[in-house]
């Protein structure tokens, strides 16, 4: 077997490893975490059911973005409903068969990484044309929308421009889930995307992007405007309550 095989099995290994503890812990964190006070963004829903369709409509439409910024919400709809489209594409180089939605969606996914492209460069853009946003971005900002750009841009290149063995790519693949390594092409670019891949990864946990799962621990949204009906007492609050 050869030594870039291993090496780069090592890394999806690593990578992985990270991404799930850094997530689950970071998912703990989250669940700890106290809400001392209700604090719903209004006009807020009253009920569990208007909560958690409230969430949906965060999560598939951005809705409070849509409010906000149409623009921002025109480049950030773009990108995560293409991104989403190419996540699924993707899912065809760990199984074996195939599932057949994951074959139907494989023509969307192609050209959905265009779209991918487009959204990342729209909301770069803003963080620096716009004044009021290019004034709070941070480094790393500009280093996410970096990395999620040339991952789109060196995948694009690899479907259009320089081809790869896709079907050594899942061997390697199916090899690294049955904990068993085969050899992976030495193409540059290829190398180049799975080591931007598994950068993002490992950054995940720590970055920004975990807005993902926070947005469904955020008091703003997953609480009930029910300040008149209940007393909301936070969980801390209640232990000191019963002592």
């Amino acid at each position: 077997m050869s030594a870039l095989a291993i090496g780069y099995a090592l890394l999806f290994y690593v990578a992985t490893a990270v991404l799930v503890v850094g997530l689950a812990l970071r998912i703990r964190l989250y669940l700890r975490t106290p809400a001392p006070l209700l604090i719903p963004t209004t006009p807020a829903p009253v009920t569990t059911g208007g909560v958690a369709l409230r969430l949906t409509r965060e999560v598939v439409f951005f809705e409070s973005l849509f409010k906000g910024s149409k623009w921002t919400w025109l480049f950030g709809w773009m990108f995560h409903a293409a991104l989403l489209l190419v996540l699924l594409r993707h899912v065809r180089y760990f199984q074996q068969p195939v599932w057949t939605p994951i074959v139907f969606i494989q023509f969307f996914g192609t050209y959905a990484g265009f779209a991918m492209v487009a959204g990342l460069a729209g909301l770069w853009a803003r963080r620096v044309l716009v004044d009021r946003v290019r004034y709070i971005s941070t480094p790393s900002d500009h280093l996410h929308l970096a990395l999620l750009l040339a991952i789109a841009a060196s995948g694009l290149a690899m479907r259009f421009v320089a081809h790869t063995d896709i079907v050594a790519v899942k061997a390697f693949m199916l090899g690294l889930m049955r904990l068993s390594i085969q050899p992976l092409p030495a193409d540059p670019l290829l190398l180049l995307h799975l080591s931007l891949v598994a950068l993002l990864m490992i950054v995940f946990p720590i970055s920004k992007l975990l807005h993902a799962p926070g947005l469904f621990f955020s008091p703003t949204r997953n609480q009930a405007d029910t300040p008149r009906e209940a007393r909301h007492v936070a969980a801390w609050a209640a232990a000191l309550d019963k002592r």
